[in-house]
């Protein structure tokens, strides 16, 4: 049996060795980047399951990698780091990151959270019935193409973004509060900040809506959460 391969892009050599030994004991087969070029290189190269990709990099940024990785895939991506000031900027730009870890981090505390990304990762990749598509009027949610359309023209939407929207949908009328969709998307409530799910409905919002301030497909229940409503027209196929 293959072992999952995880790639760390961290320029700290000692850092990147010390979380290297850890996941290699838990059984993972991992790859180290010192800079931004090389573990855009490796990404494409190696193909991993997860990476763990620090913001500040030599050659080429981790918010940049973290732009290109999102457009090619839906893989875990989980950012270190060095300042807290970093961690509003992960969650103000909506990159697609799954998790952050401010340094200094625990490595057992690190170890539980790529364990917890791999778990959801692997459920959500292989829901054998998941339906295809979700149809709300003039919004197409293509389920296993990870697109959506808004009356035949294509939204760019983040892995995240578009994972909550999914939710949502697939649940019409349900309401949802910010801790649910925190955890459903995200995977684990005690290590994260809800407000990023508030980040992310706004982005949504703003790609979806015509009038963002006026929503038609996710309301806001004040005091409680979220809901979709898409109205009696929903099908789903």
């Amino acid at each position: 049996m293959s072992k999952d391969k995880i790639l760390i892009v961290e320029d700290e050599k000692e850092i990147a060795e010390l979380i290297k030994d850890y996941l290699t004991r838990e059984g993972y087969e991992v790859i180290i980047s010192l800079d931004g070029e090389q573990g855009l290189r490796d990404y494409r190269r190696h193909v991993p399951k997860l990476v763990i990709l620090d913001i500040m990099l030599p050659k080429l940024e981790g918010t940049e990698i973290c732009r290109i990785i999102r457009n090619e895939s839906n893989i875990p991506i989980l950012m270190l780091s060095a300042k807290k000031d970093d961690v509003d900027k992960i969650l103000s730009l909506g990159l697609g990151a799954d998790d952050y870890v401010t340094k200094p981090f625990s490595l057992r505390e690190l170890v539980a959270r790529v364990k917890a990304q791999l778990r959801r990762y692997t459920l959500l990749s292989s829901v054998p019935d998941r339906k295809n598509r979700l149809k709300y009027g003039d919004l197409e949610i293509d389920c296993k193409g990870y697109t959506v359309y808004l009356s035949g023209k294509k939204i760019d939407l983040s892995a995240k973004e578009f994972e909550i929207l999914n939710f949502l949908a697939s649940s019409p009328q349900q309401v949802f509060t910010r801790e649910q969709i925190f955890e459903q998307i995200w995977g684990f409530n005690e290590f994260g900040d809800i407000n990023t799910v508030t980040v992310h409905i706004r982005k949504i919002r703003e790609k979806i809506e015509r009038e963002p301030a006026n929503p038609r497909f996710i309301k806001t229940v004040w005091g409680v959460g979220y809901k979709f409503e898409g109205g009696t027209d929903g099908t789903r196929n």
